[in-house]
């Protein structure tokens, strides 16, 4: 693990929501490498943190972020990323159901390769978000946004090179959160990067996502919230970098194939 610090990390700010979120997957055509990443944006009272997980007993070493022994968002040593984001509420059929407590995302993490067998997981442990979508991308190229809309699922699949998600669904964008200036700030950012056909490393992507943070605030029953941290993944090198709640002085960044060989469970806090 190594601290660094992001130069020009934060670019513009949309309008504070707390429970907002943005996601992308990014393929570097000139490299070939992938990108994803993400903001978490809550409410501060949380303690957040990341927890490594060895591989062990046929499971797959993995890494999963959040708080309340729940996965929000992971990686698995195969170059699995998933992340998810709340949406509008919609039906799913009775056959079923959400995570209610399971940490679904660890889970998936531990058994599945790529986005095909995740889809494939879920599907097979009838697994549904009925207020929120579902976003897994690989280091195959391959990336998808799961949703439901009236009780249907729709897949949502990577259009050029680039897959974005925040909070409206994607699939009917009648039903509230549209348009999003977080969306439309990450999509402009992409373009600029396709239009340069300059080489993108980490850094370069850490400045498309930081465009859609959340800035603190506080409500007007005294509640905080913002991001609470930011991930950054190049999939094709497992490099990650990990900014809590904006802080340059916390930003760590972590070789994650040498994370991933250690035989030991590690929890990391976020935020002291």
């Amino acid at each position: 693990m190594t601290r660094i610090t992001l130069f020009s990390f934060l670019l513009i700010f949309s309008t504070n929501n707390s429970k907002a979120c943005s996601i992308a997957y990014y393929i570097d055509e000139v490299s070939g490498n992938i990108f994803a990443g993400n903001n978490e944006d809550y409410w501060y009272d949380v303690k957040e943190y990341m927890q490594f997980n060895p591989a062990k007993d046929n499971k797959l070493a993995h890494l999963w972020y959040g708080w309340d022994k729940f996965a929000q968002g992971g990686i698995n040593a195969k170059g699995l990323f998933f992340d998810a984001a709340v949406t509008p509420e919609q039906k799913i059929p009775e056959s079923y159901q959400n995570p209610n407590g399971r940490n679904v995302g660890a889970d998936l993490l531990s058994v599945c390769d790529n986005v095909d067998e995740a889809i494939a997981y879920l599907e097979q442990e009838k697994i549904a978000v009925s207020n929120g979508h579902l976003f897994l991308g690989d280091a195959n190229g391959n990336a998808v946004v799961i949703e439901w809309i009236k009780g249907e699922k729709k897949l949502i699949t990577l259009q050029n090179n680039r897959l974005i998600a925040t909070n409206y669904l994607l699939s009917d964008t009648t039903v509230g959160y549209y348009p999003c200036i977080r969306y439309q700030s990450i999509e402009k950012k992409i373009n600029e990067l396709d239009k340069r056909k300059q080489t993108v490393d980490l850094r370069t992507f850490v400045n498309v996502m930081a465009v859609a943070v959340q800035i603190p605030q506080t409500n007007e029953e005294g509640k905080k919230g913002g991001t609470l941290y930011s991930t950054f993944v190049n999939l094709k090198t497992l490099e990650l970098v990990i900014a809590p709640r904006m802080n340059n002085n916390k930003v760590m960044k972590f070789d994650l194939n040498t994370e991933f060989a250690k035989s030991k469970r590690q929890k990391i806090k976020l935020y002291k």
